[in-house]
């Protein structure tokens, strides 16, 4: 199934170049909201975001079109949307931590317990977004997609595992009851 030509392309580009485009909007935006964030200190050893990233350039790069790609218009829209839902979840989580955002598992000199917003559904709405985009990257290009999703799912639930262990040293009394009552990454399920 080949598709209208309306999803295949969107004012002459390809479905693949648009989303890519979006990725690399989205990872300036990302680098620029970074300024003016509060001190903090690293408290994990890896340090793979730019590994991520060049992982995505690879695939990329790599991958020929017709090996893996999607050419499942159902498939495609379900993709753009899971894309689209995504990025907009962790720009708004982002948005909402507003200073006490940082690299992940930075401990910050003044941290803050937000529970609001977006962290009322889960602890790690950003890690959640940025998932379900690359999930929703995958539905609409190419399965290869994938790869970028299980690194990343291997290195958020790290992060996120050393980050809680930040919080609730941070936080003894207040952290451990947010934990009981949301989920790490998926809301009522993980």
């Amino acid at each position: 199934m080949t598709g209208p030509p309306v999803l295949r392309t969107v004012a002459g580009m390809s479905l693949r170049t648009v989303i890519l485009i979006v990725w690399a909007v989205f990872w300036v935006y990302w680098l620029a909201s970074a300024v003016g964030v509060k001190d903090g200190r690293r408290s994990g050893r890896v340090r793979p975001p730019g590994l991520v990233a060049i992982l995505g350039i690879v695939v990329a790069r790599v991958v020929t079109p017709g090996t893996l790609a999607i050419h499942d218009v159902p498939l495609e829209v379900v993709g753009v949307i899971m894309f689209a839902v995504g990025l907009a979840w962790a720009i708004w989580a982002r948005i909402y931590l507003g200073r006490n955002w940082g690299m992940p598992m930075t401990e910050k000199r003044e941290p803050e317990l937000v529970t609001s917003g977006p962290y009322r559904f889960v602890r790690h709405p950003i890690y959640s977004g940025i998932l379900l985009g690359f999930a929703g990257t995958a539905l609409a290009t190419n399965i290869y997609w994938l790869i970028v999703f299980g690194v990343c799912l291997v290195y958020f639930v790290y992060s996120a595992r050393v980050e809680e262990g930040i919080m609730t040293s941070s936080f003894p009394s207040a952290y451990p009851s947010y934990r009981a009552r949301t989920k790490m990454l998926i809301p009522f399920v993980l």
